[in-house]
């Protein structure tokens, strides 16, 4: 596809040749003929000059020396996910239809142009939507009810009486609707169960990671809203409220009854003790510790998580405590010396 094409479709503006051919992409280290690559992250401006592809995106205002053909775009990380999608290999067609292997129960509601594949099991009671595509190994549990159009990846397990939206993606080794933890010890220390009884909803275009983890609520609903993007190896606890169109990066975890609010960014490795409200378009940095609320359109990170630049502060301080230390001592060290 002729770069020109592309850009035709994308929009931005070329400077160099427009007529070269385009047959992958690359990262800006790996790229060679042929390949489109880009630079969003100004980290990486020194792999620029060095990079072997044909053309790269860049923000338009950026400034510097390029060996290739160059394009400038309003967003050059979202438009390289457009050309990725012009250009990639399309997805995998598995067809129409139930796998002799697999396990439907009596009475399921399957909709049209659905696919269920090998050694799948759908219990009693569950609703397929139309175009629903199961792959290998997928469990879906008594009462679960599907919207269309979702993709559900090898060894994900969706419990009794969940609820999907449209369009959800669930990938490898997820398990949404499981226990929520809760126990109670009686006078001797030994710890009860507490019946979860309540249920996961999950919002439409949501994708969730492989090996996420979503509680069912001890009563009412865990709720995953609109167009929640979900890493890998996310724990999500019972109760949980995420609001639409919030990211969730991977290994973070999100104690029970805790409402994160819309359109927010949660950093990798981030911890959130139970029972607080993260409000709308506020970000948590990576390996924070929050407990207590955050306010709308505020950053935090640290432990306990605080407003960003005052914990960027601290952490500065604390560097300079081994040399603060030295100083101390040669000090003291003085101080004796005057004191004799």
């Amino acid at each position: 596809m002729k770069l020109k094409d592309i850009v035709a479709e994308i929009g931005g503006d070329i400077e160099g040749d427009g007529g070269v051919e385009i047959t992958g992409l690359a990262s800006l280290s790996d790229a060679v003929a042929g390949d489109i690559t880009f630079l969003a992250n100004p980290r990486y401006a020194s792999e620029v000059a060095e990079t072997k592809a044909s053309a790269i995106l860049v923000n338009a205002d950026w400034s510097g020396d390029c060996p290739c053909t160059l394009v400038r775009v309003d967003g050059a990380d979202s438009m390289f996910a457009k050309v990725a999608a012009m250009i990639s290999p399309p997805p995998i067609d598995y067809g129409v239809g139930v796998h002799a292997s697999a396990i439907v129960a009596d009475g399921v509601a399957v909709g049209e142009n659905v696919y269920v594949g090998p050694n799948c099991v759908v219990e009693p009671g569950a609703v397929i939507g139309n175009g629903c595509v199961l792959i290998a190994g997928c469990y879906i549990g008594h009462d679960v009810v599907m919207g269309e159009d979702c993709r559900i990846y090898p060894q994900a397990s969706i419990r009794e009486r969940v609820r999907l939206g449209s369009r959800v993606i669930i990938h490898n080794g997820a398990v949404i609707g499981s226990d929520g933890f809760g126990y109670t010890p009686d006078k001797e220390g030994v710890w009860h169960k507490v019946m979860q009884l309540g249920i996961v909803e999950i919002g439409d275009d949501v994708e969730i990671g492989a090996n996420v983890t979503i509680d069912r609520a001890r009563f009412g609903k865990t709720r995953i809203g609109n167009g929640v993007k979900i890493d890998n190896l996310v724990q999500i606890a019972h109760n949980v409220v995420v609001g639409n169109h919030t990211a969730i990066a991977a290994l973070a975890g999100i104690s029970g009854s805790t409402c994160i609010g819309e359109h927010v960014q949660v950093g990798g490795q981030s911890g959130f003790s139970g029972h607080i409200k993260i409000g709308d378009w506020s970000g948590i940095g990576a390996q924070s510790g929050v407990t207590k609320d955050v306010q709308p359109k505020t950053y935090v990170s640290g432990y306990p998580a605080m407003d960003h630049r005052k914990a960027a502060k601290m952490h500065a301080h604390i560097m300079r405590l081994p040399a603060l230390k030295k100083r101390i001592k040669a000090l003291e060290e003085e101080i004796e010396k005057l004191n004799h």
